[in-house]
């Protein structure tokens, strides 16, 4: 890492050096190399030089908060969370202890919580007497009498509190408000499906005097991605969805009757079509591949053909993933861009984007 990377003074304005350690951290991902990610030793000392630049910010944003310095302390935050992210990404078992992980990205949430005032609300709603939803609702910052909202559902290995030291930072400047949910946390029993509870989350956003009731999309990662799309087929308040197309249930199916004896096999070099799902999302459909859908390239790229060839709105992007023996190491900086910029060309004024795009 450079000197470049570390905290520079206030002088830079609002949004400059949140703005310029995201585009650092983005090109730091871009020059990553197999070689280099395989040796150990290089991969702690960026993880402990990205710790160290997270705690700097810290030390910034408490140091502007008791100047009064609130805007300089809010973007420090965020800041502090996008270095944190970075050191999620390239960490392995015994890199980094997880729980001191998550102790950090809790401080650094509640801290912007604290220096953003109403910026941020925790939301409860009751679902049918049955139990307690609770999400996070941040309002857009760019916005007239009502703004566009995007539901954010994670679940399974993606942590809510990693959603959203993400998309925080992402979202900083952006037109739409998000609502931040995990599809599997609340006081509902487990009977009640998924997309039930997501429903009584489109309930409460269209009731919100601040949200554009016809511009709500939903955006699925991990398992929140299958979620995500028996929401957008079961219920038409949707206008757009980042999540899995439906693929992830038939290629599973696919996967366990090649590993047993139950069902009709699979011939080797089957089209991966004939398993696809014959109900299609009626809202324009982005599909992210990789961990945050769970699906395979070829599968999204069969699932497009299928949309394109009716003439319905299937977009698919793929992320530039660097592998090494323990997993992968994703930029997401420039996949969250990616799926914000896509989202807002959708439900706002955006440029529009091509039907596959490699990242």
């Amino acid at each position: 890492m450079e000197g470049d990377h570390w905290p520079c003074g206030a002088c830079d304005g609002a949004g400059q050096n949140l703005a310029r350690l995201r585009d650092r951290a983005s090109q730091f991902f871009e020059s990553l190399s197999v070689a280099e990610l395989v040796r150990e030793t290089h991969r702690r000392l960026w993880i402990s030089d990205w710790l160290r630049l997270a705690d700097d910010y810290r030390t910034l944003a408490e140091s502007a908060r008791d100047v009064g310095s609130a805007e300089i302390a809010r973007e420090a935050w965020l800041c502090s969370l996008t270095a944190l992210e970075v050191v999620r990404t390239l960490s392995c078992p015994g890199d980094v202890e997880s729980a001191d992980l998550a102790d950090e990205v809790g401080i650094g949430l509640r801290g912007f919580e604290a220096e953003a005032g109403l910026a941020i609300e925790r939301v409860k709603i009751d679902f049918f007497d049955q139990g307690v939803l609770a999400g996070f609702f941040l309002p857009a910052l760019r916005r007239g009498p009502t703004a566009p909202a995007v539901i954010c559902v994670s679940d399974g290995d993606i942590t809510l509190g990693s959603m959203m030291s993400r998309l925080l930072p992402a979202s900083l400047c952006g037109s739409m408000s998000l609502l931040l949910v995990n599809a599997g946390n609340s006081t509902v029993h487990r009977s009640f499906k998924p997309e039930h509870r997501l429903q009584c989350w489109l309930d409460y956003l269209e009731a919100r005097p601040d949200v554009d009731s016809q511009r709500i999309a939903i955006y699925g990662e991990g398992a929140g991605a299958s979620h995500a799309s028996r929401l957008a087929l079961s219920d038409r308040r949707i206008a757009a969805a980042v999540c899995d197309g439906g693929v992830s249930t038939p290629v599973m199916r696919r996967a366990l009757r090649r590993m047993t004896s139950f069902g009709p096999a699979v011939p080797d070099g089957a089209s991966a079509g004939s398993l696809l799902p014959s109900r299609r999302l009626p809202c324009p459909l982005l599909m992210v591949v990789g961990t945050r859908s769970m699906i395979w390239e070829q599968d999204a790229l069969d699932l497009q053909a299928g949309y394109r060839e009716s003439g319905a709105d299937c977009s698919v992007v793929v992320p530039n993933n660097v592998p090494h023996p323990l997993g992968e190491v994703e930029n997401f900086i420039a996949v969250d861009n990616f799926v914000l910029d896509w989202l807002d060309s959708k439900l706002g004024t955006a440029r529009q984007h091509e039907p596959v795009t490699y990242l």
